[in-house]
């Protein structure tokens, strides 16, 4: 009607008048009005603009003062006029399904949170579901909505909030949503009478930017209407009268040291909301085991929340899982197009944190930009340090701090002994952004690499020696740290500050296992340190620190013994007497690798000297394992059981049970050396016992390198013993555990092993490749001791593959550098080896395979290594028994083989045993009846 005068409207056109009627006052879209006027069809903007040219004909829109519709260019239309509504009592019909918008067609992971808010909202009437933009909570909402619908007479009403812009608008938007007609001053008043005795669910979805009236508004339903129920959704919490809130959390994500596999992934609802999503977008792929860490780890970047999981999901099919991951750290993921259809504020991330960020103060906008310095977790205190003024009081910033919490833009982070914040990395992203916009980046990340310098300076992270505590409880600083690192060495950045935070943080990279970062910011340091600090604590650290990273990254190398002797020239100059015993730690292990044993047993004695000089029990106990690994690679076995067991007695009486000295613990080598010894030693029993509590403590460590250097060098005792299936299980641990950790040098000889192993079993092929790849390995990492014994393995692989010319060649150059080294402990067995190649030969030797089974039995003893004796008595014995020299031979084997008190039921012994008996010695069968050695562990 035109005042009192009807007016013919078209179906068309009075669609377009009702929609912009119920928003009068807000701008509608073009897009929400040809969706709400011609739904599932497709038609051009000509259309509507005909349809309002008409309506506006009709109502004589413009004709003197007459202002009905007016057009916002490149937005939408506009209802002006003043629009009064007239209360009437609800509709009687029962539920009317129009008021409830229709819920996603699957929700994922949210099962249990819509069953616990339908149970909640029984019990308490009034329940906010709170949590950060994007989390999910329309969706939940809804979906609770549809839940519910039989369990309310009246029906379920959804107002979505979010469209409103002004405060006075709620009544009204609610009244036509219930379908009331408001004739009052006092709308409320109104909807009230209409609901006094309606059983209804009313939903309030996106209350956060009206937050205060929504609050008045809840707090008079809830007294006023004791019938009606509600749900109300929000970034922050109304804090009104009756309010259960409910924190709606992320998707969980898979945990990042858990199993990386397809179906370890699939468990977690935000890959499975990824998988679907993408498959939506039409890129249906079967997620496999090699897809599964880069999915999960997307849904981590993305801290599992559903809308940026999804935004992110509808990519894959354009970039690819890993082009998509590489992505995440582009800013430009803010601006990823959602669907069509979502609401404004969800389609893109940065309308979503458009729409939080303008809904805070200035000074909120300040501190959430500042914040954005920091990546991962962060205290209050670091909040002050960072996003406070100088001189201003610093309750401005905590109380920022809380604003944002209750407003979801910070999430909470409880730790065992403190608060921790964080921002989530798309919150990060966007704040970075706006710091970026507003200026003041440069000071905020000074101002957040001297708090990181602060934390080591006073102790809040440890500053200890490389190895000395377990690192994994800092492990949340090492983003803070990274960041600040690389703002100092960026253009923009400060080198003084970088150098001393490269040297603090050496050991923290260390100790959770981030070698190749480590060795890089040293490298950084050092080349930009200036001739001032040359010669300096400074330095010594440095030096020190990329010579432990290189190390375990890549082995020997030159510019590790560089490093090596730099610093610890810088300690003999500076008097530090425990620095030097820390360097001579690590030359000991550089100098046992490289195979120069008598240099080794040098460094090790030094370090007794100066152990003793400092006089810490650490540091004796230290020597006295360096000395007895010295001993045992020298081939003084009895000298090298002496210490290892010394230093065992000496760690039990002081209790001191982590002997950390240059990133190592001592005690886990030690007890896998000492393991070998024992074997050697003739005590295969004790030996198996002490490879196996070696491999057990390197685990309880957790440090990766302790656990690999375990894993490798416990698997030859194990091998000696005849136990294949725990070797190859150990070899097969070893590969996985230094494949994940990069540990070069202890991957190439996991390698080693399974090419033995896998040559033992027949397939010799691929043996010898193997042991091959890793030969190449340990002569570019300069592990010539791994390579000597390597080439032992190797040569009797290709003799029973028939290549005798290559395979004499290798194990004679082998047998040379073992002499040429210090006489190694595997001297002797190289010497069998040899002697067994040179039978076996087409035309053997038969004089030169006697000479080396003599000379192998020579050093045997000389090394007291009773199981290298009789690994040579055992061939040596069948031949002389074929040289008719039976007597002699029976004679030689019975003296080897009485030596032994235990592990008769060990490869070497049962085939002694009963070679034995074939030569007519009745006492072997007796012994070999022992218990089997597998069962008196």
């Amino acid at each position: 009607m035109n005042g009192d005068e009807p007016v013919l409207v078209g179906g068309r056109a009075l669609d377009i008048l009702i929609a912009l009627v119920e928003r009068a006052g807000q701008i509608v879209s073009r897009r929400e009005l040809l969706e709400r006027v011609w739904p599932n069809v497709i038609v051009e903007e000509a259309n509507l603009r005909v349809h309002v040219a008409s309506l506006r004909k009709v109502l004589g829109d413009g004709q003197g003062e007459s202002r009905y519709i007016t057009n916002v260019p490149g937005r939408g239309y506009c209802f002006v006029a003043p629009v009064r509504r007239l209360l009437a009592a609800l509709p009687e019909t029962g539920v009317d399904h129009r008021r409830l918008p229709a819920p996603l067609a699957r929700i994922v992971g949210r099962e249990e949170t819509v069953a616990a808010l339908c149970s909640l909202l029984k019990s308490q009437r009034f329940v906010s579901v709170v949590g950060a933009g994007g989390i999910g909570k329309t969706t939940v909402a809804l979906e609770v909505g549809h839940a519910l619908l039989g369990d309310y007479d009246d029906g379920v009403c959804f107002v979505d909030l979010g469209a409103l812009t002004d405060a006075d608008h709620i009544p009204g938007s609610i009244a036509t949503t219930l379908g009331c007609l408001v004739q009052t001053q006092d709308p409320m008043s109104g909807i009230l009478a209409a609901l006094a005795e309606k059983r209804i669910l009313l939903v309030l979805d996106s209350c956060e930017h009206l937050i205060d009236a929504v609050a008045r508004l809840a707090e008079r339903f809830f007294s006023d209407a004791p019938m009606l129920h509600m749900l109300a959704t929000s970034r922050e919490a109304l804090r009104a009268e009756g309010e259960n809130v409910y924190l709606l959390g992320p998707l969980d994500s898979p945990d990042e040291d858990g199993a990386q596999t397809a179906a370890h992934a699939l468990a977690s609802p935000a890959v499975q909301l990824f998988i679907d999503r993408a498959a939506a977008s039409g890129h249906r792929f079967e997620l496999t085991d090699a897809d599964a860490p880069v999915v999960a780890g997307i849904c981590r970047r993305l801290d599992g929340i559903p809308l940026a999981i999804e935004l992110a999901a509808s990519r894959a099919g354009v970039y690819g899982i890993q082009g998509l991951a590489e992505l995440l750290d582009n800013r430009f993921r803010l601006l990823w197009q959602g669907r069509r259809s979502a609401l404004p504020r969800h389609q893109t991330l940065q309308a979503m944190l458009d729409w939080s960020y303008n809904l805070l103060s200035a000074h909120e906008q300040m501190v959430l930009s500042r914040l954005s310095a920091f990546v991962g977790n962060f205290t209050i205190d670091g909040a002050l340090a960072v996003a406070g003024d100088i001189g201003a009081e610093t309750s401005g910033v905590a109380d920022a701090v809380a604003s944002l919490v209750d407003k979801s833009l910070v999430w909470i982070s409880e730790r065992a002994s403190a608060r921790n914040f964080r921002l989530p990395d798309t919150t990060r992203a966007y704040a970075a952004a706006k710091l970026a916009e507003h200026g003041g980046k440069d000071e905020v990340a000074r101002r957040h690499t001297l708090y990181c310098i602060d934390q080591f300076r006073s102790g809040t992270i440890p500053a200890a020696t490389f190895g000395g505590h377990d690192a994994s409880a800092y492990a949340p600083h090492i983003g803070n740290v990274r960041a600040a690192l690389d703002w100092c060495f960026s253009t923009s950045g400060d080198i003084v500050l970088g150098i001393e935070l490269a040297a603090q943080s050496a050991p923290l990279f260390f100790g959770l296992s981030l070698l190749s970062e480590g060795e890089r910011w040293c490298k950084h340091a050092l080349a930009e340190l200036p001739e001032t600090e040359l010669g300096t604590e400074r330095e010594l650290a440095l030096q020190e620190a990329l010579a432990i990273s290189s190390m375990y990254k890549r082995g020997n190398s030159d510019e590790v013994k560089t490093a090596i002797e730099r610093a610890f020239s810088i300690a003999e100059d500076l008097g530090d007497r425990w620095r030097q015993l820390h360097l001579l730690a690590g030359l000991n292990i550089f100098l046992a690798r490289a195979g120069d044993h008598r240099a080794t047993l040098a460094a090790a004695e030094r370090g007794v000297a100066i152990a003793g000089e400092v006089g810490d029990p650490a540091g004796i106990i230290m020597a006295e394992f360096a000395l007895g690994v010295a001993h045992h690679l020298a081939g003084h076995q009895a000298a090298a059981q002496c210490h290892c067991e010394r230093g065992l007695v000496l760690s039990a009486e002081w209790n001191c049970r982590r002997i950390n000295f240059f990133g190592f613990d001592h005690r886990v080598r030690a007890l896998t050396a000492l393991a070998r010894v024992l074997w050697l030693r003739g005590l295969p029993v004790r030996a198996v016992k002490t490879a196996r509590e070696a491999v057990d403590e390197a685990m309880s460590r957790g440090h990766p390198v302790d656990l690999a250097s375990a894993l490798a060098h416990s698997t030859p005792v194990f091998l000696w013993a005849g136990d294949v299936e725990t070797a190859a299980d150990l070899v097969d641990r070893t590969i996985v555990h230094t494949t994940k950790h990069a540990l070069r040098h202890y991957l190439s000889v996991g390698l080693a092993l399974r090419g033995e192993l896998t040559a033992a079993r027949g397939e010799l092929a691929v043996g010898l490749d193997l042991m091959r790849e890793a030969l190449t390995a340990f002569q570019a990492q300069q592990h010539n001791v791994h390579a000597t014994i390597l080439h032992g393995a190797l040569a009797e692989g290709l003799a029973r593959c028939g290549e005798f010319t290559e395979a004499t060649i290798r194990i004679a150059g082998a047998v040379e550098a073992a002499e040429r080294g210090g006489l190694p402990f595997n001297l002797p067995d190289l010497l069998r080896v040899q002697a067994e190649i040179l039978l076996a030969a087409p035309r053997p030797d038969l004089e030169a395979v006697e000479g080396a089974l003599l000379r192998s039995l020579e050093w045997a003893r000389k090394q007291s290594a009773l199981g290298w004796e009789l690994r040579a008595a055992i061939p040596l014995a069948r031949f002389w028994a074929r040289q008719g020299r039976v007597g002699d031979a029976r004679d030689l084997l019975a003296g080897v083989y009485e030596q032994f008190t235990e592990g008769f039921e060990t490869a070497d012994l049962k085939a002694a045993g009963v070679l034995l008996g074939e030569l007519g010695h009745g006492q072997a069968g007796a012994r070999a009846a022992s218990p089997d050695l597998r069962n008196r562990d």
